[in-house]
């Protein structure tokens, strides 16, 4: 007993939130997990590529760039501007917990983040750039030269290059929000309505297609279930085909990745077309496309407070 006191007292001095006999919770969402063990000296390297704008063909365009790690690991742009300055097709997705989904990209045409920084820095309409321009830009550099060879028995090729990134990517976990403290077992984390918030999304049918540690990110569903979102929202694109332009497969058309709702509330605007401003706005357009059904009264607000708690920490602030 007078050991169990002395931890207890010393947790609680070290400014530790101690909850007795606090048990996980069984619910369909599930808290992040640990941070991964990788080389500190190959995540440094990705970190500064990340925000090294020689991976663009112009000089002008780095990672950082379009996914601002200040908004939410997106942009705050309907569309981010390529290296050219002219918009990209779909909305900028988080980078934040990105390394948790099943597929990259919005129409999930990669497994890997590998796959996607091959072709965020080749693509035409983002950073335009060759991997031999971008090799030769890297290893002329004498401190990239050193600390790639300390990192890397080949040093600065092509594959390092696109793994130190992947590497850093895969540290860009959002731990410790209030709802993943909640499931860890702190119940009384989250207010009334936002428990009742969370009751609402499970009942309405949004757990279908957002459940798993990344809240999302683990399934294709079509945009416009029950109504042609597209249709009605009018100007289609050929970014607005999805998967269709994948897979040819008339299944797959406006078919997309389902988006993570890990700090959504910080990330907007929302969906592949970046059409709805706000969260609210979103969460209207899911019951009327997705779900075909009308919420009753206060239960888009409430929904909206549940999602607020989705929002995580990025170096020990709140994103």
């Amino acid at each position: 007993m007078a050991s169990h006191g002395l931890i207890l007292a010393l947790g609680l001095l070290a400014g530790l939130s101690v909850t007795a006999h606090a048990e996980p919770l069984d619910e369909p969402l599930k808290p992040l997990p640990p941070f991964p063990a990788l080389d500190p000296k190959r995540v440094q390297l990705g970190q500064r590529l990340f925000n090294d704008p020689r991976l663009s063909v112009n000089n002008t365009l780095s990672c950082a760039s379009c996914h601002r790690l200040d908004k939410g690991g997106a942009d705050d742009k309907q569309f981010s501007l390529g290296f050219d300055g002219k918009p990209v097709d779909v909305n900028t997705p988080t980078v934040f917990n990105a390394s948790l989904n099943f597929h990259q990209f919005w129409d999930g045409r990669v497994d890997t983040l590998e796959e996607q920084l091959h072709i965020v820095v080749t693509s035409p309409g983002e950073m335009g750039n060759s991997w031999e321009t971008v090799v030769k830009r890297i290893a002329d550099d004498p401190g990239y030269a050193k600390d790639f060879s300390a990192a890397y028995p080949d040093g600065v090729t092509q594959p390092n290059i696109k793994g130190a990134l992947a590497d850093y990517e895969r540290t860009l976990l959002t731990p410790n929000s209030r709802f993943d403290q909640y499931l860890l077992g702190d119940t009384d984390i989250l207010t009334p309505r936002e428990k009742f918030g969370y009751q609402r999304f499970k009942e309405y049918g949004c757990i279908a297609c957002h459940q798993g540690v990344n809240i999302g990110g683990n399934m294709f569903q079509k945009f416009g279930v029950m109504g042609d979102y597209i249709q009605d929202r009018g100007n289609a694109t050929r970014a607005d085909e999805g998967r269709f332009n994948i897979t040819d497969d008339e299944a797959d058309r406006q078919v997309f990745k389902v988006p993570s709702l890990r700090n959504v509330a910080v990330t907007s605007p929302y969906f592949h077309d970046g059409s709805a401003p706000t969260l609210e706005k979103a969460v209207e357009v899911m019951f009327k496309y997705q779900l075909g059904r009308e919420p009753q009264k206060n239960d888009t607000e409430l929904i909206v407070e549940f999602l607020k708690t989705l929002t995580g920490e990025w170096e020990g602030k709140p994103l």
